[in-house]
């Protein structure tokens, strides 16, 4: 059993003595299914709506002579991401998203086999990307060295990114959840808007989130060609 409300955050910690929680990452699993099982609703021609909408702003991003299919690769991105962070929000589901080894996981593969595909097909490409055009002669050995610290920090900014931005509101709430026995009536009614406040606040970072990282992650390969 979860001893406090922080332990929805501990990948360590049993349910019944079985380490369940990072089985919620493939809760969505359960959920995508199902629409493909009824009559075409408002759900699936909203569902069909984002993924267009998607594949068209990711198409223009990149190459789609030279990388075709690749925006599938970024849309599928997007709905795992998005569907981790919101099943986060639900009291007692363990947020897989908020640990750097999820998020680590996501990003660390996609850059290295970014970075290992544009130095073996286009390395002329690679190397002129390092100095930005008009870059001065005296400073190119530092730009060298700036573009590729960048380079290689890349992965670590998404995780960090993400990680943080989704560990920070589940705290905030429940650090305020805690305190709801310890105040008075009319303080309870403010803590409640406040807090209802913060979970919408949540959902749209939930959103934002999924849709930066598959963005940035679409940006990164668009570098390569």
């Amino acid at each position: 059993m979860m001893t406090n409300l922080f332990s929805i955050l501990d990948p360590s910690t049993n349910i019944f003595n079985l380490p369940l929680n990072w089985l919620s990452t493939l809760l969505g699993l359960m959920f995508i299914p199902l629409m493909f099982w009824f009559i075409p609703n408002r759900f699936t021609l909203l569902w069909n709506i984002i993924l267009n909408k998607l594949h068209i702003e990711f198409k223009i991003l990149l190459n789609q002579d030279k990388m075709k299919g690749y925006t599938f690769l970024f849309i599928t991105l997007f709905y795992l991401v998005l569907f981790n962070n919101f099943l986060g929000l639900f009291p007692h589901i363990f947020t897989s998203t908020s640990h750097m080894i999820m998020t680590l996981t996501l990003s660390l593969p996609m850059w290295l086999s970014f970075m290992l595909y544009g130095w073996i097909n286009n390395y002329q490409h690679m190397f002129t990307h390092l100095i930005p055009q008009g870059t001065p002669s005296i400073l190119m050995p530092f730009m060298v060295l700036i573009e590729t610290i960048s380079n290689i920090i890349r992965p670590g900014t998404l995780a960090i990114r993400l990680t943080a931005n989704m560990i920070a509101g589940h705290l905030l709430m429940n650090l305020l959840g805690s305190t709801g026995t310890k105040i008075s009536n009319y303080l309870m009614i403010i803590l409640i808007i406040t807090q209802f406040l913060l979970l919408t606040l949540e959902l749209a970072v939930s959103i934002i989130q999924s849709y930066v990282i598959a963005i940035l992650s679409t940006l990164y390969s668009s570098e390569i060609n």
